[in-house]
């Protein structure tokens, strides 16, 4: 799930409680879900922890995840298949 979708169905007060739990603003989260911030790896992983797997890092960093954490492509799984 994209991070944006994620955020939106969140309940009330939902959006400040995960950027307290990963350390960055509510803005910064929702500037993050938008794509008009970029999300570091490490911040990366905090969001996967929080989330509890509901956003992935392969989610929030599709065209680089393999080269980041080459650990989590698992040969002859496809990648939706790990994922879930």
């Amino acid at each position: 799930m994209d991070l944006k979708t994620y955020l939106a169905s969140l309940e009330r007060g939902g959006v400040s409680k995960l950027a307290e739990e990963i350390g960055v603003s509510a803005s910064f989260l929702s500037q993050m879900a938008a794509g008009s911030s970029a999300i570091s790896p490490a911040r990366c992983v905090l969001i996967e922890i929080a989330t509890k797997q509901a956003v992935t890092r392969r989610d929030l960093r599709p065209d680089d995840w393999r080269s980041i954490w080459p650990e989590l492509d698992i040969p002859g799984t496809p990648t939706e298949q790990v994922a879930a």
